[in-house]
């Protein structure tokens, strides 16, 4: 599959700079929520460039440190659990993609954010942008950006949240509500990591 089609109708358009913008992370019971923007140079060759989705773990890694190394600016960012619950997960994700525009070392004309969604009730996406559904299988620059939010948030929660609270086993599931997370929480309840507005059932249950 082309996957410049996106953005050659947007250069045909005039916008001469894009990024594009994805976001990871959204399901999981803990952990923040990440999302990633990235502009590459034009119809840049990148082998097996796919929505991370569609790629195994070590395929994403792999595809993570060719896009660092090649992109024209990069930034991925993050909303934490606590902000989570204070606004909700699809206001979080549109905070998520704004903070990670900002962070981009050059601004471009237009962002291509994968989804159908450009706000919640408290947070809209203020950059200049165009939605895609589906874009991190049709664009190029999408599918970057949900490889490096995939794997910034993955690495992290394996790691950092991994090491504060071994007990949860955060390296095998993500966070995500898997049956091994939700013994975990059986025996050890909520940690600060948890999103609590995600929680409701498993607290009705114990309840």
């Amino acid at each position: 599959m082309d996957l410049w089609i996106p953005e050659r109708e947007q250069w045909n358009k005039g916008f001469a700079l894009l990024c594009g913008v994805d976001e990871a992370g959204a399901g999981p019971l803990a952990g923040p929520v990440y999302a990633a923007a990235v502009i590459l140079p034009r119809e840049i060759d990148i082998p097996g460039l796919n929505d991370s989705k569609k790629l195994t773990e070590k395929r994403r890694e792999a595809l993570y440190e060719a896009i660092v190394s090649r992109a024209g600016s990069w930034s991925v960012a993050q909303v934490e659990a606590e902000e989570i619950d204070q606004m909700d997960i699809l206001n979080a994700r549109m905070l998520a993609m704004q903070r990670a525009i900002d962070g981009l070392s050059a601004q471009p004309d237009l962002c291509l954010i994968d989804g159908n969604r450009d706000h919640g009730s408290r947070v809209a996406i203020t950059a200049p942008h165009v939605t895609l559904v589906g874009g991190d299988g049709k664009s190029a620059s999408i599918a970057a950006a949900s490889i490096l939010a995939k794997v910034s948030r993955d690495r992290y929660v394996s790691t950092e949240l991994g090491a504060l609270y071994p007990q949860y086993q955060f390296a095998r599931h993500k966070g995500y509500g898997t049956r091994l997370h939700y013994e975990m929480l059986d025996r050890y309840g909520p940690c600060p990591a948890h999103r609590r507005s995600f929680l409701k059932k498993w607290e009705a249950r114990r309840s």
